[in-house]
């Protein structure tokens, strides 16, 4: 006896998007019924034929799928009619039309299918979670701000031009418009993470949050803190998380920018975060321990500023276009001095601007890694200049020491690490 196993594939994959349609209906089922004491519309196995009805339209042709969905439409009216004095929620006859279409998709892209319906059941699962965070957790600043996040990242994002325009061609709409994107997203991170947290970290949170946005600002917040605090050292140690935050964001941007110098950039930059994340909890926790001492207990903390804080990735974006035509010109004219000058430049009103400069420069190739790494480092040490001086003026001699003191380590790792980087290429 021999077997044709040829046929036995044709067979099997024939048979399975009607298999893999029959599993999303059962999982979609299967969290209705777990999730509902009283009687439902339709039940796991009613979801089951759902789905396996959706495979089956979608073997034809779309229009079978179609003339199906309003077939399946219409029953789930008549259901959600029967049993809305019991159940007045829609959220079953919902799924159940999802589980339909869900099929019909896993006809020919069982993959995504079947990655949809994990997604249906989580946020099925996650009613009451989600119910709380929308109700309770999220206020009506944060949903507006939220609209604003999405105009700018969703809506106006594709409606600009991605090409060179401008003296030099150094200005790229989309591309800048993309840092701002990313800028603001990042600022969402860190003030989702405060809201999740809670006020027990207090001032290490926000600090930590507010560097997202501002590391300059977020440290000319905690030395005036610092002056009105119970103790220096929470404050400090949120001014130094702060500085971290300028860590890990600059590699986010940059990796946006050139790969290249990403790679080369990445050690040191890693190396001098973890010190510096380092020298920051061990600040953080010798004040707990002080304030546990004394019996006192962490006064609530709130996120500093909006979640959506578009006037600073604006700023930082036209700080940015500045920044690129200068070390531009810089380096036709002055050759690559120019271009480490502008950095240096830029990095007194952030960071990230002159860094991002010179790694677009070295992406267009005006510049060499090397310079640009050179660059980056000094934009970083002029934003540093910056922050001690804000940190002395606003928190006073005390605090600006203990910064100062805090960001030493950190600098001689970042120096140390970048310099035997450009030695070895």
């Amino acid at each position: 006896m021999t077997f044709d196993t040829g046929s036995l594939a044709l067979d099997l994959s024939q048979i399975e998007p009607f298999l893999v349609s029959l599993a999303i209906g059962l999982l979609l089922g299967f969290e209705r019924e777990r999730s509902h004491l009283r009687k439902l519309p339709a039940g796991s196995r009613s979801f089951a034929l759902l789905s396996l009805a959706g495979a089956a339209a979608a073997s034809f042709n779309q229009w079978c799928v179609g003339a199906g969905m309003i077939g399946v439409a219409a029953l789930l009216a008549l259901a959600y009619v029967r049993t809305s004095q019991e159940d007045p929620g829609t959220t079953t006859e919902i799924a159940a039309l999802v589980a339909y279409l869900l099929g019909a998709l896993a006809y020919s892209r069982s993959a995504l299918a079947v990655a949809l319906a994990v997604i249906v059941t989580l946020l099925l699962v996650s009613k009451t979670k989600i119910h709380h965070f929308a109700r309770e957790i999220v206020s009506e600043i944060e949903l507006e701000d939220a609209i604003k996040f999405f105009v700018v990242a969703f809506v106006i994002l594709p409606l600009l031009p991605d090409r060179q325009i401008g003296p030099y061609g150094v200005l790229n709409p989309a591309k800048v418009w993309l840092l701002v994107v990313l800028l603001t997203g990042i600022g969402w991170v860190g003030y989702i993470g405060v809201r999740a947290l809670g006020p027990q970290r207090g001032l290490l949170v926000t600090g930590l949050a507010g560097g997202f946005v501002s590391a300059s600002a977020t440290t000319a917040s905690m030395g005036r803190a610092s002056r009105t605090a119970a103790g220096m050292r929470a404050p400090l140690a949120g001014a130094l998380l702060a500085s971290g935050a300028t860590f890990v964001q600059l590699l986010l941007v940059i990796g946006l920018v050139d790969a290249e110098v990403l790679r080369r950039l990445w050690l040191p930059v890693a190396a001098a975060a973890i010190i510096l994340v380092g020298v920051a909890l061990a600040v953080y926790r010798t004040a707990a321990d002080s304030r546990r001492q004394a019996g006192e207990l962490d006064g609530e903390s709130k996120p500093a500023a909006r979640p959506f804080a578009l006037r600073p990735a604006l700023v930082l974006a036209a700080v940015l276009t500045v920044a690129l035509f200068v070390g531009r010109w810089g380096a036709s004219v002055l050759g690559p001095q120019g271009a480490v000058l502008a950095a240096f430049a830029a990095g007194l009103a952030d960071a990230h601007a002159g860094s991002v400069a010179a790694a677009s420069l070295a992406a267009k190739g005006d510049i060499t890694v090397d310079t640009a790494l050179v660059a980056i480092a000094a934009a970083l040490g002029s934003n540093l200049l910056v922050k001690i001086v804000l940190a002395f003026t606003a928190g006073g001699r005390r605090f600006g020491l203990g910064f100062l003191a805090g960001m030493t380590g950190p600098a001689i790792v970042f120096g140390a690490a970048l310099t035997a980087t450009l030695i070895v290429g």
